[in-house]
């Protein structure tokens, strides 16, 4: 495997920065700190390069909150000046993490995305009878700081950039034990996490041989036209993960079934020949709609911004074969009303 060094350079180069500067500001106009350092944006990213190069820099505290759709999660917002360096290391790290991938994963990756992987499990679905369906425990929370660390370094070898990574990865979540979890919400998080499960993609595909699989982050599926394979499979996959990433599989959602039942699979049930909105999708879907609706009416939001969160929430059940629940749900808005 080829080792790639004389990275760090490129990282901490000024007009990487202020390429990182510029694409960690997109969408954060309006927060205070973004705002801040994009006001002295030259001097900043000086400021920045002096502690990169000097290896002084260290991470500041994140700023906590929670999700509660799809599922309740806890976010660490980093400071908008972290934000930069995971775009800087990035922009530099991301073509070397694009060709260590298996084509048959989706997350993370220019011109793949949700809607390709749902296309991919639709061809899947038609060339075989049965499914295998897996995601892991408390993915992100789980993810070991040395292996994370062991993985980089099998095609890094540039110690410099290696120690600044390693602060990345080190910088602790709250509430998590030592050594363990990276934080929602980081770039780097996203393609780390991302580049820790392509060990089990390898794994799969390359010395077990598998033809059907494909994953989309810490959610992957493995296809066959032999039930029993699939359960020789799941025993290869959890053996694995324990021996290897030090993980383990969400039990309620690993399931073993024919594919006439349909694939569940980011939010759908995918058929040959037909996708379906699940209905927890579904209910989160109209709740969307009603809230968006009710800050329009009560002035909190205005046209524009309502016009472009409702054809945002379209564009994503529209994945689904979902033509006349659109309909249903549009005659209902305050529009039409």
């Amino acid at each position: 495997m080829k080792r790639y060094g004389n990275l760090f350079p490129q990282v901490i180069s000024f007009r990487n920065i202020l390429l990182a500067s510029h694409k960690a500001f997109r969408g954060k106009k309006l927060k205070k700190n973004a705002a801040s350092f994009y006001f002295g944006l030259e001097n900043e990213a000086i400021q920045l390069q002096t502690e990169l190069t000097t290896g002084i820099y260290l991470p500041r505290g994140y700023q906590m909150f929670e999700i509660r759709e799809p599922k309740v999660r806890q976010i660490c917002s980093s400071n908008f000046r972290d934000r930069v360096v995971h775009h800087a290391i990035c922009n530099v790290l991301e073509p070397l993490f694009e060709a260590r991938m298996i084509g048959d994963t989706y997350a993370c990756r220019k011109g793949r995305g949700t809607h390709v992987a749902v296309k991919r499990c639709q061809q899947f679905t038609r060339k075989y009878k049965y499914f295998l369906k897996c995601d892991i425990k408390k993915y992100f929370q789980s993810i070991d700081h040395e292996i994370m660390k062991n993985i980089l370094a099998k095609f890094i070898k540039d110690k410099p950039l290696l120690r600044l990574v390693d602060r990345v990865i080190d910088h602790a979540v709250p509430g998590n034990p030592p050594g363990k979890g990276l934080p929602i919400g980081n770039l780097t998080s996203q393609h780390f996490a991302n580049l820790y499960l392509g060990e089990l993609d390898h794994f799969i595909k390359d010395r077990l041989g598998i033809k059907g699989y494909l994953r989309y982050m810490d959610d992957f599926i493995s296809f066959s036209d032999d039930k029993q394979s699939l359960h020789e499979l799941l025993s290869n996959i959890q053996k694995f993960l324990k021996e290897h990433l030090q993980l383990e599989l969400k039990e309620t959602a690993t399931r073993i079934a024919p594919i006439s039942e349909g694939v569940p699979f980011l939010g759908l049930r995918v058929f040959p020949n037909l996708k379906r909105l699940q209905r927890p999708n579904l209910l989160r879907f109209r709740r969307k709609m009603r809230r968006r609706e009710l800050a329009f009416q009560e002035g909190k939001i205005d046209e524009l911004v309502f016009l472009l969160s409702v054809n945002s929430m379209v564009a994503h059940v529209s994945q689904a074969d979902s033509l006349e629940l659109r309909r249903k749900e549009l005659e209902r808005s305050i529009f039409l009303a």
